[in-house]
């Protein structure tokens, strides 16, 4: 996990940044995005991974239950910014540097999901059960939350001018860093989705086996497909590519 991390990382800042995104190498704008949230997680679980896995767990639900505490603090500080706070780490006019993933809640979500790997290893019965109360437990505790509208989220929701928009209000969490609610809203679903399926293999969901066999290859290659087809629509468009 540790090497794992440290390639994530690498990729992060050479061939996927430049390629992928940017179409360039020159290092004028550098965005420490997806990859790099995962390396620096996966570093530090190579660590937590000696301890035992309820106090590896517990730490990762520690910190994307208790990191909304944190959004009191504002700062520009280039260490919490990485930590906490998206925000420019350097700028000047020949390179700057944004931090879009914040590491404090992806490591405990990245904690969090090694424990839970661990139901795999129970009984098909008591897994499913496991996996249908947490689903629901987590859902309902969004639904509890941001309806109370106090915690768990650095915006409230609001009525707005139509129930549509009040519910889309409602919906909107924060994703950068991600909120509790974000991920109560997210995880909670996907735990539900794990249960459906657990023990099935659907045939509509064959695509998504095989990109789950290989997630690496899929996640590297779609951003420079996508970037790609803009060039050439823009280059459709407007005969010239900017």
């Amino acid at each position: 996990m540790f090497t794992r991390g440290l390639w994530l990382i690498f990729l992060e800042l050479t061939l996927f940044r430049c390629f992928g995104l940017q179409f360039n190498f020159d290092y004028h704008l550098t965005l420490l995005n997806v990859l790099w949230a995962l390396g620096w997680a996966m570093i530090v679980l190579s660590v937590l991974v000696h301890l035992p896995v309820s106090l590896t767990t517990a730490f990762g639900l520690v910190m994307i239950a208790g990191h909304n505490l944190l959004d009191r603090i504002q700062s520009s500080n280039a260490v919490w910014s990485t930590l906490h706070s998206p925000n420019f780490i350097l700028t000047n006019p020949q390179h700057s540097v944004f931090v879009i993933y914040p590491l404090i809640p992806w490591v405990g979500v990245t904690a969090v999901g090694y424990g839970l790997g661990q139901v795999y290893a129970w009984t098909s019965e008591s897994r499913r059960t496991f996996l249908l109360g947490a689903g629901l437990g987590l859902t309902a505790a969004f639904v509890i939350l941001r309806g109370i509208n106090v915690y768990g989220d650095p915006v409230r929701w609001t009525a707005q001018k139509s129930a549509a928009f009040t519910v889309l209000s409602f919906l909107n969490t924060n994703k950068y860093p991600p909120s509790l609610l974000f991920l109560l809203m997210t995880l909670g679903p996907a735990l539900l989705f794990l249960w459906a399926v657990d023990g099935r293999r659907p045939e509509f969901l064959r695509p998504a086996l095989i990109i789950g066999k290989v997630p690496m290859f899929y996640y590297l290659v779609h951003f420079p497909l996508i970037h790609l087809l803009a060039v050439v629509v823009c280059y459709a468009r407007y005969k010239q590519v900017h």
